[in-house]
């Protein structure tokens, strides 16, 4: 049978099997509602807690620096990284870093924001979008490394580890892209652009968005506002149907971990699962190393759930599940293999690492999830976006002058 067929096929199943998992999943809610209503509850109260609280400012920040021009500045002055190294738009610089700082699906929703103004094609944004799906460091720091592993170090460690993991496969899938549209647009206007300055070019590729955009700063804000709770609030809406759905396949599937089913559904809810003490995983209070990658493995491949939020936002671009997790595979994958050649080193360097959260270390088995302590992490999660961000333009200035040096004299 040809591929074509077999794609003929698969494509005509697909609304049957959609309809047929609804119609299951209704009936395991019927035969079993205080049970299904409890689970909807707990994701209810992981979103609230943790999500939206975490996704909010960025989502918001995010959609006002792309309107105002800001983002495009930036992207002036990281094409020489972001081209040569991932080969996508300079622009897409920050959305690297949103989605490094602020976690899925902020990257996919800065993603999408540069799609509509027309900066990057669709195959552009599925592969962007891929290399900005990280966890959130919320999660990694507070979540896995201060509640659950009951140490801060530990949570550096993988999330080191995470972004190391997701940065190589980014420059994996760039191997096997061509080149875009937009890198052979830029070569054409390169002798242009090579006569006016760096601070010129910058303000002219801000000032141009904004123009593009033209909205004012009051109707801008309360669009960027609806816009991203809208958004959460479809985060929300598959992280309370995954919660039942782990659920229903705990109940079907006694004999596997909680914990494994949760991390493979939904990440949040595998991490609160851990929290929670509810795994059966050997002596994860004791991290060894082969433990530590598969934890660091789950975090990078983030749940299906976390997947198919990307990709609703990620409609508009066409961007395919298939190729959209094969990427989440290569990360986990990295990820692991980092893990193995990283974890003792990494927190051999970490041994006086203060805290994500004010508290001892009596304190810490106690942490609890809240708005609060979410909220009182923003200033640090802002102030390590400002970090990843001058990390990005020091190496966009070092694959800069390297390829000033292998440039051939005119």
């Amino acid at each position: 049978m040809s591929p074509i067929k077999i794609q003929r096929i698969t494509s005509g199943a697909a609304p049957f099997a959609g309809g047929a998992a609804a119609i299951l999943l209704a009936i395991a809610i019927v035969s079993a509602p205080e049970s299904s209503f409890a689970a909807s509850l707990q994701g209810l109260k992981l979103w609230w807690t943790l999500v939206f609280p975490a996704l909010l400012p960025f989502l918001i920040l995010s959609e006002m620096l792309t309107a105002s021009g800001a983002v495009h500045g930036f992207g002036v002055m990281l094409e020489p990284l972001m081209k040569r190294v991932f080969r996508l738009p300079g622009a897409s610089g920050w959305t690297l870093a949103l989605g490094m700082t602020a976690g899925f699906p902020a990257g996919a929703g800065a993603v999408m924001q540069l799609h509509k103004q027309g900066r990057i094609t669709d195959k552009e944004a599925g592969r962007l979008a891929s290399l900005a799906h990280y966890a959130s460091p919320v999660t990694v720091l507070i979540v896995v490394g201060a509640a659950f592993l009951h140490s801060p170090a530990s949570g550096y460690a993988l999330l080191a580890i995470h972004w190391l993991a997701g940065l190589s496969a980014g420059c994996t899938s760039a191997l096997f892209a061509g080149r875009s549209q937009h890198q052979s647009t830029a070569i054409q206007e390169q002798a242009h652009r090579k006569k006016a300055s760096l601070l010129t070019r910058v303000y002219r590729a801000a000032a141009g968005a904004r123009a593009q955009d033209g909205r004012s700063f009051g109707r801008l804000l309360g669009e960027s506002v609806g816009s991203s709770v809208q958004n959460l609030m479809i985060v929300g809406g598959y992280m309370i149907i995954f919660a039942v759905v782990i659920h229903i396949a705990a109940s079907a599937l006694p004999q596997l971990p909680q914990a494994l089913v949760s991390s493979l559904l939904e990440i949040h809810l595998g991490s609160y699962a851990l929290t929670a003490g509810t795994t059966a995983l050997p002596a994860l209070n004791s991290m060894n190393t082969l433990t530590a990658a598969w934890l660091s493995a789950a975090l990078a491949w983030s749940g299906i759930c976390g997947q198919l939020q990307a990709l609703t936002l990620l409609k508009q671009a066409g961007v395919r599940y298939l190729s959209y997790a094969a990427i989440r595979l290569l990360h986990g994958a990295y990820a692991f293999l980092f893990t193995l050649l990283l974890w003792k080193p990494l927190l051999n360097l970490q041994t006086n690492v203060q805290p994500v959260i004010n508290a001892t270390d009596e304190h810490l088995p106690a942490v609890t999830l809240s708005p609060v302590t979410v909220w009182r992490s923003i200033p640090q999660l802002a102030a390590l976006e400002a970090l990843i961000l001058l990390l990005l333009l020091t190496l966009s200035a070092a694959v800069y002058i390297m390829a000033s040096f292998r440039r051939p004299s005119a």
